[in-house]
């Protein structure tokens, strides 16, 4: 069997942080985006984007979808996914910085927060079906795992 070659998991777990890191910026854009711009401007916007695809094939399930989404989506809906992006983002730009720095308390946090968020997202799932909700799942359990060995390694060769 051949030994575990700690600097591959360690770059595979730079990787893993820094996509953390990449989907967090975008989430915390997103937010701002959901704070400056006006539920009839997303809806207007959506159903430019989808207007020549519904007029093509007017049973155009995911241009259906988003349409119908975008005219129904309300400013409070429009509030608690501006809040819920921008916290969850800021959550993990926090933890991410945290990680790549090797700051210790980070580590926890970090095993913490994403095991919350992943019971989150299965909540959600049960609502949604939504397979990008699995994806990002199973995502941030390869990344746990990979926080939980380089915690473990982190810990060995830090003096107490």
């Amino acid at each position: 069997m051949k030994p575990v070659d700690e600097h591959r998991i360690h770059q595979i777990f730079e990787i893993g942080v820094w996509l953390k890191g990449a989907h967090a910026l975008i989430e915390c854009v997103g937010g701002l985006l959901l704070y400056v711009v006006s539920t009839d401007t997303i809806a207007a916007w959506v159903n430019a984007i989808t207007q020549d695809e519904l007029i093509e094939d007017p049973n155009d399930f995911i241009a259906g979808h988003l349409s119908q989404m975008a005219n129904h989506f309300s400013v409070a809906s429009e509030h608690f996914y501006a809040f819920y992006l921008l916290s969850h983002g800021l959550i993990k730009l926090l933890l991410v910085i945290g990680l790549l720095r090797g700051k210790l308390w980070s580590y926890p946090a970090s095993l913490a927060s994403l095991g919350a968020f992943m019971v989150y997202q299965l909540f959600r799932y049960s609502y949604t079906h939504s397979f990008g909700l699995l994806g990002l799942t199973a995502f941030d359990a390869i990344v746990m795992v990979l926080i939980w060995h380089e915690w473990r390694v982190v810990r060995q060769h830090k003096p107490a």
